[in-house]
């Protein structure tokens, strides 16, 4: 391959096309350099399934621990000084740890979420679900971004953690300026200082949060884990606001995603979403499908601990790794037919909610509540129709998700 072939290839990575439809830039990223040192993102690129979960399953070699830094270690260090907070927040909590850090903090979040307590929150998910389509149903159309895919995980996880409702439209915008930094390839530094700004606001209301259920606990996962806090067993403060707006901000961007990019394959598929109409006892299946066909998580990242060999390429250690979730998704070696939409596919080993010990702890809550969401909307709505015209990506090359997402229900 020569020179000028890896350049072009690292071009795409910034190009507009990779925001609204990565997957053919994937493709050959992944058939024509595998494993791709980008100048203009700053790390190598891994896009073959093998390589992604290889890393994903080895956190000794692959670490967790300091990746956030050495993104933020680009910027000159006047900067670095302004945005400590940042620094501060993303050295500590599940995703920015490893083993025994991690493990310690895991075990208390994995209660809040095991398959028995999702299961119990089967009647309020539902119930939140049928408001918000009652809402929707009388004006013959509906935005689905902004009246049901964001609202729906938005409150079940205000709920789960104990956020007053007045506060959701707030902590939804704090979270989407923290995590912005995230897509940017390289850190610009307009958007690092928004995201610390957001940050420090989002913290400083935690605090008085913590502090009103430490004088008044009550049933809700601030509660617990501000009992674990004060016990000593389990977290320090820091770590106990820093997994807060993990769970935040995680908690709602990810499900919001494959609600709507989910949807959006289903109207542009209309074989598979005549199926799914005829048979809704494939909506386990639908669901895993449309994580796996358009993830709304595009990549993670990780550190070499050593020097390392990647598809023949000798990495150095402290190097930044950008694991494209994405890419691995639609591999030929691991998937049949892979940019085909199959709802029935079984099994369906995709990437989405990450692999190992970093599994996404909300995992079975935020397939709940899709199931829930399409089961419903496909019964009330079963003529509803996509007005592509209308249709909107936001501007992140980390975080795939919709602005809009306009249908005619009828």
């Amino acid at each position: 391959m020569v020179m000028n072939s890896v350049a072009s290839l690292d071009q795409l990575l910034i190009s507009p096309d990779i925001l609204s439809d990565p997957y053919p830039i994937y493709h050959r990223l992944r058939e024509e350099d595998p494993v791709h040192w980008s100048d203009a993102w700053g790390c190598w690129v891994l896009t073959r399934y093998a390589d992604v979960i290889a890393v994903l399953r080895d956190y000794r070699r692959f670490t967790n621990v300091g990746r956030i830094a050495a993104f933020l270690d680009q910027l000159p260090e006047s900067v670095r000084a302004q945005i400590r907070p940042l620094y501060d927040n993303f050295t500590v909590g599940m995703p920015n740890t490893d083993p025994p850090e991690h493990t310690r903090v895991r075990g208390l979040v994995n209660t809040a979420f095991s398959a028995r307590v999702v299961e119990g929150m089967r009647p309020r998910v539902q119930e939140i679900v049928d408001s918000l389509l009652d809402q929707a149903a009388g004006g013959g159309a509906m935005e689905v971004i902004g009246s049901f895919a964001y609202p729906l995980p938005a409150i079940v996880i205000a709920e789960t953690l104990g956020v007053p409702a007045e506060d959701r439209d707030q902590f939804k915008a704090w979270s989407d300026d923290i995590v912005a930094f995230h897509g940017t390839g390289r850190p610009h530094i307009e958007t690092i200082m928004k995201s610390t700004a957001a940050l420090l606001e989002t913290k400083a209301w935690l605090l008085q949060l913590i502090e009103a259920r430490r004088k008044e606990p009550e049933d809700d996962l601030i509660s617990a884990l501000v009992a674990a806090e004060e016990r000593g067993e389990m977290l320090s403060e820091t770590e106990l606001v820093a997994t807060c707006i993990t769970l935040l901000t995680a908690g709602h961007e990810t499900t919001t995603g494959l609600i709507g990019n989910g949807l959006l394959a289903l109207l542009r598929h209309p074989d598979q979403l005549r199926l799914l109409r005829e048979d809704p006892d494939l909506i386990g299946t639908a669901v895993e499908e449309f994580l796996r066909f358009d993830t709304s998580f595009l990549r993670a990242w990780r550190l070499t601990a050593e020097d390392v060999e990647i598809g023949g390429k000798r990495i150095p250690e402290g190097q930044t790794l950008s694991l494209m979730l994405g890419a691995a998704n639609r591999d030929p070696a691991q998937f049949e037919d892979p940019d085909r939409l199959d709802i029935t596919r079984d099994p369906n080993l995709h990437t989405s909610f990450g692999w190992g010990i970093h599994f996404c702890a909300g995992a079975p809550l935020a397939r709940r509540e899709a199931e829930i969401a399409f089961t419903t909307l496909l019964r009330r709505f079963p003529d509803m129709k996509l007005e592509e015209a209308g249709v909107e990506w936001q501007q992140n090359n980390t975080f795939h998700n919709l602005k809009s997402l306009p249908v005619i229900l009828q």
